[in-house]
């Protein structure tokens, strides 16, 4: 794959967005991390975009900034938990905001331009929670947003040559499974027996960013460690 094909990554700076990077970065892309926080890549091919992808008219410049790109893949991501009766605007703004609203603005600057070339590749990091799961509704229903996202603009442009497919993961080893905001809302081993790791999330990725998964579009694909086999 020539290095002069440019991803665009949110949430680059740690956990599975910081994975993606690295991988990508292995494959001989070129590497736009978006991130409030400091980089923690040094590469030639990397760039850093320091931006608030909660704050709507930044992430619009991130993403004019980015149109030439041929990959866009969305893992920034926070999480908030409450059980009815508990739950706050305060915490889910924050998640809508940076999970759907920022990867909204982005990709409708990007993929117009992918269709355009008809090439591309959206990939969109969701979760098993989006099938809902007690205390977690909020979280829930954004990561639920982006299937119905993904579908919705695979079927856009899938005449184009571009693909948008979501990947959904288990309890994933991150820093957020330390962030204190989750209180007592402790991750679900997988029957695996061991929390998924983030570079196995980045090597599905790449997969789907590459020629061979031209014909993958709008699904939702889990990385479950088997936590969807008694269904």
């Amino acid at each position: 794959m020539s290095n002069e094909r440019l991803a665009v990554v949110t949430g680059a700076s740690s956990g599975i967005g910081l994975a993606v990077a690295e991988r990508l970065l292995a494959d001989d892309w070129q590497v736009h991390g978006c991130d409030i926080r400091p980089p923690r890549i040094e590469h030639p091919r990397f760039a850093a975009v320091r931006v608030d992808l909660t704050d709507g008219a930044a992430t619009e410049t991130a993403a004019r900034a980015a149109r030439g790109a041929s990959a866009l893949v969305h893992a920034a991501g926070i999480l908030r938990v409450g059980q009815l009766g508990e739950l706050r605007a305060q915490d889910f703004e924050p998640m809508w905001r940076l999970h759907v609203d920022a990867v909204t603005r982005i990709a409708n600057v990007v993929i117009p331009a992918m269709a355009g070339r008809r090439d591309g590749r959206v990939v969109l990091v969701g979760s098993r929670v989006a099938q809902g799961k007690a205390g977690r509704s909020l979280y829930a229903a954004t990561k639920a947003a982006l299937i119905a996202l993904a579908r919705s603009w695979a079927a856009e442009v899938v005449a184009s040559g571009v693909t948008v497919n979501v990947v959904s993961p288990a309890a994933t080893e991150t820093p957020m499974l330390d962030d204190p905001a989750r209180r007592t809302a402790t991750p679900q081993l997988p029957p695996l027996g061991r929390l998924i790791r983030p570079d196995e999330v980045a090597s599905l990725v790449s997969y789907l960013l590459s020629p061979a998964a031209a014909g993958i579009t709008g699904q939702d694909i889990q990385i479950c460690g088997g936590a969807s086999l008694a269904r």
